[in-house]
C-alpha cells in the first residue's frame, strides 16, 4: 500500500511553481482560484473531519468535488457558470497533478471527467435603425466635438467596435 501523498503539499507547489512561477498568472486569476480552494477545503473539511492541513490526496475525489460544486449552487446559489469557473481551477490542479502524481492517475481522471454544465448563452441585441439615427442625431454637428462624436458614433455604428477598441 502506497503512503499517503498531502493534499496541502500538492496544492501548495501547484500555486508557486505552477500558476505563478510557470503560468505568471494574473493577480485575480490567483485570487480566483484561492476562493475555489478555500471552498473545496472547507467543504472537505466537514465532509471528512480532517483538519486542511491533514487531508491526503486519496481524500480529493470525484463524488467530494462533484458534491462540493453542487453544494455551491444550492447554498451559495451561484450559478452554472460561476460552477464552471470553479470547476476549471479543480481541473487545472489535477492536471498539474498527473505530472506530479502519476500513480494517481485514475482518481485525476474522474476528477477531470467531471462535466461542465450548459450555460444559457444571452443574444447580444443590436440597435434598431431608428435607434442608430437618434443616435447619430444626437451631436451637434456646427461645432468641432459635434462632428467628433459624430464621426465616433458612426465608426462605432459601422464596424461593431468595443469601446475599447475604438479608444485603443
Amino acid at each position: 500500500m502506497m503512503a499517503a501523498t498531502s493534499f496541502a503539499g500538492v496544492l501548495t507547489r501547484f500555486f508557486t511553481q505552477r500558476l505563478m512561477q510557470q503560468r505568471h498568472a494574473s493577480p485575480h486569476t490567483v485570487g480566483s482560484y484561492r476562493d475555489t480552494f478555500r471552498l473545496l477545503l472547507r467543504f472537505a473539511m466537514a465532509r471528512t473531519g480532517k483538519a486542511p492541513s491533514k487531508l491526503a490526496w486519496q481524500d480529493i475525489d470525484a463524488p467530494l468535488i462533484s458534491a462540493c460544486l453542487d453544494d455551491m449552487e444550492d447554498s451559495r446559489g451561484i450559478t452554472a457558470r460561476s460552477r464552471n469557473l470553479r470547476l476549471t481551477a479543480i481541473r487545472s490542479l489535477f492536471k498539474y497533478a498527473a505530472f506530479e502524481l502519476p500513480e494517481h492517475a485514475q482518481q485525476i481522471q474522474r476528477v477531470l471527467a467531471i462535466p461542465s454544465k450548459r450555460c444559457i448563452q444571452l443574444q447580444i441585441g443590436y440597435l434598431s435603425r431608428e435607434e442608430v439615427d437618434a443616435l447619430l442625431a444626437a451631436p451637434d454637428q456646427a461645432t468641432w466635438a459635434g462632428r467628433r462624436d459624430h464621426a465616433w458614433i458612426l465608426l462605432a455604428v459601422q464596424s461593431g467596435l468595443r469601446l475599447s477598441e475604438l479608444t485603443g
